[in-house]
């Protein structure tokens, strides 16, 4: 019997949005639901495709402190499940461990939500038939360092075998090493499939055998790199033989979209404006009805680099938000990164033999090793706190290498222009 089902995780509903320079109101409004939204277009995709169950893995709520708006729109939604006769399968994660408060004393037939004692597993029947057996295990606390992947055993019974955790495979860097585990920890379970949270970022490729899955958050919450991009859940079809298919759905309300533009061929303020507005016409043909929000990072060497001055850039970004501020579906211009350099001859400085040549030869020695840029970073940059915030998002972007390169160009600029007064 082949049948669906539907893997989210990291629903953070009610999530504030962080990292963001302004709003305005519409703006403001549409991101107050937005994660709320994303939940209810998952609940209509696993019942659009009549989904025997559906699996949440892990930080539905934002915090311990959850909300009540964010938990009674949580039940309405299981609720909805509920009555077209699917189950659904939750964990709790890092962010709304179990010991935080609840409003909801009694959930709807056919949820299951995991406890933190010992993993449980439970089954899904059709027609006499089990489709999957479910094993899960919740957190107690927020700070569970334990490899809760070890505590999963493939027990004896048909139909797939599904481990549903919220952990980090790997120890990826992006996220805190909550539950950390390994590929061969996972494989040694014996299950099927894994249905994992934790990761905001969804991998291009998931491994196979088993299948060891991310789908990444439900909705976009700020600026950051893993937070950018098409944000929703997996769609897995299957059977009694294992895995068919593992398809992405797109669900988000409001997008975070980092895009570059080259400023060689821009020859004035002018003419990036009409660039940038160009581009979000495209933007707005690619993502479809939904709110953007865009960070145009702005690279290369031209005419218009000594143009883009902090204050110069903010009265542009001011001007694009007020262009589209009526249209629908709203396009916001988050912000605006510099990332332009100057066109300076780096051979030509490097033959002067002056305080210049100097620069430039002890930054790029510096970015030779790895473990320089490290003790570099960690005597000059050791507290990011202190820097002005607008500079201390910029830098945490970027990797320390571009950070090197983009001062070292910086000073190089600086210095040149004194020289030549």
């Amino acid at each position: 019997m082949t049948f669906r089902f539907v893997h989210a995780a990291d629903l953070h509903l009610d999530t504030p949005f962080k990292g963001l320079t302004a709003t305005d109101d519409l703006v403001a409004e549409a991101l107050r639901d937005a994660s709320l939204d994303a939940f209810d277009n998952l609940v209509q995709l696993a019942i659009g495709c009549k989904a025997a169950f559906v699996l949440l893995a892990g930080d539905i709520y934002d915090g311990e402190s959850r909300g009540v708006r964010a938990q009674l729109r949580f039940l309405r939604g299981l609720e909805n499940l509920s009555s077209a006769n699917i189950k659904v399968f939750v964990v709790h994660g890092n962010h709304d461990p179990l010991g935080g408060w609840s409003a909801i004393r009694q959930w709807p037939a056919g949820v299951t939500i995991f406890g933190h004692s010992d993993v449980e597993c439970h089954s899904v029947q059709c027609d006499g038939q089990t489709l999957a057996n479910v094993y899960g295990i919740s957190y107690a606390r927020q700070d569970v360092t334990e490899n809760l992947s070890l505590r999963f055993r493939r027990r004896n019974g048909d139909g797939l075998h599904i481990g549903l955790l919220h952990c980090n495979v790997g120890s990826n860097p992006e996220h805190a090493s909550y539950s950390p585990c390994q590929v061969e920890d996972l494989a040694r379970a014996g299950m099927d499939y894994w249905a994992l949270g934790h990761i905001h970022r969804r991998p291009s490729e998931h491994p196979r055998n088993p299948w060891i899955v991310y789908p990444g958050n439900l909705q976009g919450r700020s600026p950051k790199p893993s937070e950018c991009g098409p944000k929703g859940a997996v769609l897995v079809e299957a059977d009694s033989t294992g895995i068919r298919s593992v398809e992405f759905a797109a669900l988000d309300q409001a997008r975070f979209v980092q895009t570059e533009l080259d400023i060689a061929r821009v020859g004035d303020l002018a003419g990036l404006r009409q660039e940038l507005v160009e581009m979000a016409d495209h933007l707005r043909q690619e993502h479809g009805e939904r709110l953007l929000l865009v960070r145009i990072v702005l690279s290369g060497s031209g005419e218009v680099h000594s143009d883009l001055t902090a204050g110069r850039i903010d009265e542009l970004l001011a001007d694009l938000r007020r262009e589209y501020d009526p249209r629908r579906p709203i396009l916001y211009w988050e912000s605006i990164a510099d990332r332009t350099v100057p066109e300076l001859n780096l051979s030509a400085i490097r033959d002067r033999g002056d305080f210049l040549a100097e620069v430039l030869r002890y930054s790029e020695a510096l970015g030779i090793e790895e473990q320089r840029i490290q003790e570099f970073f960690a005597q000059h940059l050791a507290d990011l706190n202190r820097l002005p915030s607008g500079l201390r998002e910029e830098l945490e972007l970027l990797d320390d290498r571009e950070v090197l390169s983009r001062a070292c160009t910086r000073a190089l600029e600086m210095l040149q222009q004194e020289a030549s007064e």
